[in-house]
């Protein structure tokens, strides 16, 4: 990528609709735009951040190809930092082909995935956590994660880090004036206030990884595995929650022989929910590889669906089971309560724990509800590891965030157990560095392109 020069793509998602965006930054965006655009005024002339009205035209015909909106944003108040015209044109897909097509001919570069923004990152105006973002709130698949990826693009995270490094800064400073000048005999007092300011910014790395399986749910989803025997209910259930008809549902048992998976958005929480095969003993080649599958989701489970048939009494695969999720963050739902009931109450409520029955007709709809409320306060009241604060979503980032506090805790313990103050600065320099990769302090071009990749055409 070529930093300086001037490229252009098409910002909306192609197709009928009542507007399309091409977006065109660089240097050379605005006296592009204009050998293209009649209007009143030149575009080079009129003032920055406004809608010029007027007609895009083909310089070598003189026809006409859209009737426009073109704004103008000049450097460096843009999203880019850079100039910044977007021609907003009819929704389609002729005339803002014909549209992109001109702006390239006449001096722009079809722009790369996510080039707006790598040249935002580029410019200062966002650091590379801010950046990632950005990905984030396109990929946000509820309120809370928008709401979490939008406080990230602001800067939430990028303040934290910045305060940490800062506090780092201040701790070299002082082992350096130490170590410049012994004649002054404070290395006793410089070891103390790296101490003290270290277990402090550990501490802080500490709060910000804790948000971070938090995170990574709002991003990617809960993985909630519903399991149970055959024919409880866990496909009508997941049916119930998805409100479609995903899984097929019968009365004979074993119907269900493979792993099903759904997203959905629970009261602004992203559930990927994962329908089991029946767990039983059987010789059906097929269906029991569906119930070593069964088990084995159990290990990816951010949560579990434990379905009970009520009309029935317990029976050893169903203790097995309720043994299987003791680990797990659950919820045993007794289903079928339309039916006359057998199971025994009393040992099924010994058996779950303290974990939270629901009771339920998934057929009738009766206790869904309940259930769905019940999840709420599981995910919110931090049984799923639901906190207020800031959440860290990105792999990379809780990566080099558990690298920068080995590093701090290398550096206490060097301070702690008397070793020199430079081998100490050796530690929190890496730290610092660590921490800075996060807002993309001294990363390589390879993974730059890596991230950007990620980005849709026009962003």
């Amino acid at each position: 990528m070529n930093q300086f020069d001037t490229v252009a793509a098409i910002a909306t998602a192609l197709g009928e609709g009542s507007i399309a965006i091409i977006r065109v930054s660089g240097s050379e965006a605005i006296p592009i735009v204009d050998k293209l655009y009649r209007g009143k005024t030149k575009l080079c002339t009129v003032d920055s951040h406004t809608f010029n009205y007027g007609h895009i035209v083909d310089p070598e015909t003189g026809e006409r190809v859209d009737e426009v909106f073109c704004a103008v944003l000049k450097a460096p108040r843009t999203y880019t930092g850079e100039d910044v015209v977007e021609i907003q044109g009819h929704g389609g897909i002729v005339a803002v082909q014909r549209v992109l097509r001109l702006v390239l001919n006449h001096g722009a570069r079809l722009a790369e995935p996510g080039e707006f923004t790598k040249r935002a990152f580029l410019s200062g105006r966002i650091d590379l956590s801010q950046a990632e973002a950005v990905i984030d709130v396109i990929r946000s698949k509820t309120d809370m994660a928008m709401k979490v990826a939008l406080s990230q693009v602001e800067g939430q995270l990028s303040d934290k880090i910045r305060s940490l490094r800062q506090k780092m800064v201040e701790m070299l400073a002082h082992i350096e004036v130490t170590i410049d000048y012994p004649e002054h005999d404070v290395e006793d007092v410089t070891t103390q206030h790296v101490i003290r300011e270290g277990h402090s910014v550990v501490a802080e790395i500490e709060k910000l990884l804790a948000g971070a399986t938090t995170g990574k749910i709002l991003r990617e989803g809960l993985n909630t595995v519903i399991i149970g025997k055959p024919n409880v209910g866990k496909s009508s259930l997941l049916n119930a929650l998805s409100r479609t008809n995903r899984a097929i549902v019968t009365d004979i048992p074993g119907t269900t022989r493979d792993i099903l998976e759904e997203m959905i958005n629970l009261r602004g929480i992203p559930l990927n929910i994962i329908d089991t095969a029946g767990i039983r003993e059987t010789e059906d080649v097929v269906e029991k590889i569906g119930v070593e599958r069964s088990r084995s989701a159990l290990n990816q489970a951010d949560l579990v669906l434990f379905m009970v048939d009520a009309s029935r009494p317990l029976e050893a695969v169903d203790r097995e089971l309720l043994a299987a999720v003791a680990p797990y963050p659950a919820i045993l739902i007794l289903n079928k309560l339309d039916l006359p009931r057998q199971v025994d109450g009393e040992e099924l409520g010994r058996l779950a724990a303290g974990k939270r029955i629901v009771e339920t007709s998934v057929a009738s709809g009766e206790g869904l509800e309940q259930l769905e409320a019940a999840v709420e306060e599981l995910f919110l009241s931090g049984g799923i590891e639901g906190k207020e604060g800031t959440y860290v979503s990105n792999a990379r980032h809780v990566a080099l965030l558990e690298k920068g506090m080995r590093e701090m805790r290398e550096a206490l313990h060097s301070a702690e157990v008397g070793m020199t103050l430079d081998l100490v600065a050796v530690d929190v320099k890496n730290c610092w560095m660590s921490l800075g990769e996060v807002i993309g302090e001294a990363v390589g071009e390879d993974l730059l392109d890596q991230i950007f990749s990620q980005f849709c055409l026009g962003k």
